[in-house]
């Protein structure tokens, strides 16, 4: 297995980096495309030709349309319908599904022929521009990633305020809120399904040999995304419900401190380079210090209901730490806006148009309140530690497809296609 730099003479999608990219609600790092390839020229000796032919017609109507998806992932307010009226994230969703089933029989009962296609992929978030790898297992992690990467994307799609017909500030429905919270769930479970099922069929050597896009810390860091922007969009619809209680904010406000947590935990290390790489990291940063913005307000106000002097000073210092991080989370944001590819925020909605709203101003009044009442002994230094909630929001489970029927002794020609035990090739 090896990397490979593409040249000029290359045919297919090539990488074009934009240099704005718009509003974002939801980072997506680009649409990793694959570049066309020839399956008759290594299967012709195993393989019957209505076969390969299948495989090849599945595989290139992903390469086209990838190709063509790229662009406008990248410029969501931009994008249009097909020709037919429907989504074409949708029709690529449903090519990679119908790909995948066929593609597994490459990998069926460990076949030798799992090694017999070099697949090529242009990557987005690593430095090198393509990755090429004669292993089936890693077009099936690229197929896992892409079908992902399209969940956020149609989630962003979702997520971005649209004009209200009332005439008042653009608004997400209560509908999309909810569309939005299941297709995180369903890109997680891609992630995971990846991280669980198909990481441990390649050795850990070879693992050294994927791009950066495809590192388990980058795929744990967008599934705890996922997670982290799910939560985000509940504690929104909770500060909207008159039959929310603090308590429950509250709790939402820390589990989504925990799963960005877990995100930045897991991408911190990883050697990204300028681009989409830092600003996944930047966009990490940002969410995270968001979010303990939000939790340490309402960890604020339960314990300004305390009866107690140590309470109400326990409740000027997380307030005080909300503050702090809502004024971290908006240089947090500038930051990632203004990394390579400029982007901008879409008007503030749910969560954080509260926020920016009541933390400036119940901070302010109820540390003076109790500033005020109590010595300046009863006022923590600094913030009381959070509580620590179990996570409620799961990835949605995923399971590989079987593999497609016309896998069948018909469509074999000759040779052994269980595994030898001979070392793969490498490229």
């Amino acid at each position: 297995m090896g990397c490979l730099v593409s040249t000029p003479k290359d045919t297919g999608y090539n990488r074009r980096r934009p240099g704005n990219v718009g509003e974002i609600a939801v980072f997506v790092p680009g649409l990793r495309v694959p570049k066309p390839l020839d399956f008759s020229q290594p299967l012709s000796d195993f393989l019957s030709k209505n076969l390969i032919e299948r495989l090849a017609a599945l595989r290139t109507r992903i390469v086209v349309m990838a190709a063509q998806e790229a662009p406008t992932v990248t410029r969501p307010r931009r994008r249009t319908a097909t020709q037919h009226g429907g989504s074409t994230l949708a029709d690529l969703q449903q090519a990679l599904e119908d790909y995948l089933p066929v593609l597994l029989g490459l990998v069926k009962d460990g076949s030798v022929l799992q090694h017999k296609v070099q697949f090529v992929w242009v990557n987005q978030e690593d430095d090198v521009e393509e990755t090429a790898i004669s292993n089936a297992w890693y077009e099936v992690l690229s197929v896992l990633h892409l079908m992902a990467m399209l969940s956020f994307s149609q989630a962003n799609l979702l997520l971005l305020p649209k004009a209200a017909a009332d005439g008042y500030q653009p608004k997400v429905s209560e509908e999309s809120r909810r569309n939005a919270i299941d297709v995180f769930l369903k890109g997680a479970g891609y992630l995971d399904c990846a991280i669980q099922h198909v990481f441990p069929q390649l050795p850990p050597e070879f693992r050294q040999d994927l791009p950066v896009d495809l590192a388990e810390g980058v795929l744990r860091a967008l599934s705890h995304q996922a997670l982290g922007q799910a939560v985000d969009i509940q504690l929104g619809m909770a500060i909207d419900s008159t039959k929310a209680t603090l308590a429950v904010k509250r709790r939402l406000a820390c589990e989504m401190v925990k799963y960005w947590k877990q995100a930045e935990d897991s991408i911190i290390n990883l050697p990204l380079p300028n681009g989409w790489g830092e600003k996944h990291q930047l966009f990490v940063k940002w969410k995270h210090v968001e979010a303990k913005a939000a939790a340490y307000y309402y960890h604020g106000l339960i314990l300004d209901e305390g009866n107690t002097e140590k309470s109400h000073g326990m409740a000027v210092a997380a307030l005080q730490a909300a503050e702090e991080c809502f004024k971290e989370s908006r240089k947090a944001s500038e930051a990632f806006n203004s990394a390579s590819p400029i982007s901008r925020n879409p008007p503030l909605w749910g969560t954080m148009k509260y926020l920016s709203e009541k933390i400036p101003k119940d901070a302010g009044s109820k540390v003076r309140i109790n500033r005020d009442l109590y010595s300046h002994e009863n006022i923590m230094e600094t913030a009381p530690a959070l509580p620590d909630f179990a996570l409620a929001l799961k990835p949605d489970e995923y399971q590989l497809p079987t593999v497609h029927p016309s896998w069948n002794g018909e469509n074999m020609i000759k040779g052994q296609t269980t595994l030898n035990p001979l070392k793969p090739e490498k490229t």
